[in-house]
């Protein structure tokens, strides 16, 4: 088992979310998990960091579950983090934080995480 370390830019610690789901879901796949949202504490007995530009050291993917206008602040942050790609989960679709990610040499991909998870494509 390839074990990578996964950003999730906009978790939640409500089980009817699909960032939710994802994070217990790459931590059944023995990926480490780095939740980030403003306001919560911890998820699932998981520290949560409150902005991405807090988070050091390498990380593989960001997976992103917030819409275009929460996401649109975070091209800097993203290019200074530096992960291997982006995952632009459905309704997390942003087009020209996409081509910056990858003119920085980011790649990213407009896909479902849990998807790749269930398929083996992760």
């Amino acid at each position: 088992m390839n074990t990578e370390r996964v950003v999730i830019v906009g978790a939640s610690d409500n089980p009817e979310r699909y960032s939710y789901r994802a994070l217990l879901m790459l931590r059944q796949h023995g990926h480490e998990v780095v939740p980030v949202h403003p306001k919560l504490a911890e998820i699932e007995g998981i520290a949560v960091v409150a902005d991405v530009s807090l988070i050091s050291g390498p990380v593989d993917t960001v997976t992103m579950y917030v819409g275009a206008a929460i996401s649109a602040g975070l091209q800097d942050k993203l290019v200074a983090l530096k992960p291997r790609r982006v995952i632009f989960n459905p309704g997390a679709e942003n087009a020209v934080l996409a081509e910056a990610l990858q003119k920085a040499g980011i790649a990213c991909e407009e896909t479902c995480t849990l998807v790749l998870l269930n398929t083996g494509q992760f």
